[in-house]
């Protein structure tokens, strides 16, 4: 069994690969196996891994599974003490593993972790995907320290101290496959988005411990990469954020949460619409908000299953206010100026 396995997850990411693979290797192999579990892609993928990077090992699916079970998929054929997601377009710098690796060692009732996460287009600051660990507030708006919405913090190690958090990114999770096991993985009805803060809200309901490890840091290309206005994230990010809630949320919660968020829902769908005359975002909310009210049935067994299991109602990583209050009526836009 490995100590500790490194898969990244690919879909037709070759440039991807050609950039940013080779400093994963070079700066961990001595302390884990890299893999990369490609997700049926069309493009050159499988001859790069194959000519370039021959001390990579490769699990083909068989299609693409999207991320989260395309992680499922492959973790199942990996024996490993611990699991590094890593998405394929970060920049790893020298020893930004060891820190994972001996906090891990010595924290036995942590479950999961990151490091700090950079941006490769602005390395003095935080990047959207995961800053410096992740949060949510009581409506399931998921924010950082160093971001929250679209304002992201310049790094001036105001947060460069270990931290629990509710949840790691997803762009570069360690996690034990013990814990990994235990929760169930990651919901592959998710196929992407989300997925990630499902996976570690589970874990905090059952006791178990999530951290941001500042002392290793990283580069991630992320958001940089993606358009602004994309229908489809929209329509995954609200109907699994729904979702998550309605597993994740305890009974007393649950009701008047999914109130708020019908009304804040469609108010998000008309700005949309209004102010940024995106009527392919406004029809994604729309849609998603149908979606998972046709398949919230399908998850009744899991939410029963995950509140019959719950240690505390109080997981204090989450906001126990609005945060669209506290950044657009308060003007609260850093993290270290919330009342938590």
């Amino acid at each position: 069994m490995d100590k500790v396995a490194i898969v990244i997850l690919n879909w037709n990411g070759a440039p991807m690969l050609r950039r940013y693979l080779p400093s994963v290797l070079r700066y961990s192999c001595e302390e884990a196996v890299v893999y990369v579990a490609d997700n049926a892609s069309t493009d050159d993928s499988l001859s790069v891994l194959s000519e370039e990077f021959g001390d990579c090992r490769v699990i083909r699916l068989d299609k693409n599974w999207g991320f989260a079970d395309g992680y499922n998929k492959a973790l199942s054929r990996i024996e490993a003490e611990y699991y590094v997601l890593l998405n394929s377009d970060i920049e790893v710098t020298h020893h930004w593993l060891t820190p994972l690796l001996e906090f891990m060692d010595t924290h036995e009732e942590v479950a999961a972790c990151q490091p700090k996460l950079l941006s490769v287009f602005d390395r003095d600051s935080f990047e959207y995907a995961g800053a410096s660990g992740g949060f949510i507030d009581r409506y399931g708006y998921p924010f950082c320290r160093g971001r929250i919405f679209d304002t992201v913090e310049r790094d001036d190690g105001q947060y460069d101290y270990a931290q629990e958090i509710l949840w790691a990114t997803g762009a570069v999770l360690m996690i034990r496959s013990a814990d990994y096991r235990m929760a169930g993985g990651l919901d592959g009805r998710f196929f992407a988005h989300n997925e990630e803060i499902d996976l570690c809200w589970r874990l905090r309901i059952l006791g178990r411990k999530v951290y941001c490890l500042p002392d290793s840091v990283v580069y991630h290309v992320g958001g940089g990469t993606l358009p602004k206005s994309n229908p489809m994230k929209t329509f995954l990010n609200f109907r699994n954020n729904l979702t998550m809630l309605y597993k994740c949320l305890p009974e007393k919660e649950l009701k008047h949460v999914m109130r708020v968020r019908r009304l804040l829902d469609y108010l998000a769908a008309f700005e949309m619409l209004i102010l940024k005359r995106s009527w392919g975002d406004f029809k994604a909310v729309v849609r998603a908000r149908r979606a998972f009210h046709k398949w919230k049935h399908e998850f009744r067994s899991d939410r029963e299953r995950i509140q019959s299991n719950r240690v505390s109602d109080a997981i204090p990583e989450v906001f126990g206010r609005s945060l669209l209050w506290q950044y657009y009526i308060k003007k609260r836009a850093f993290f270290s100026e919330l009342d938590f």
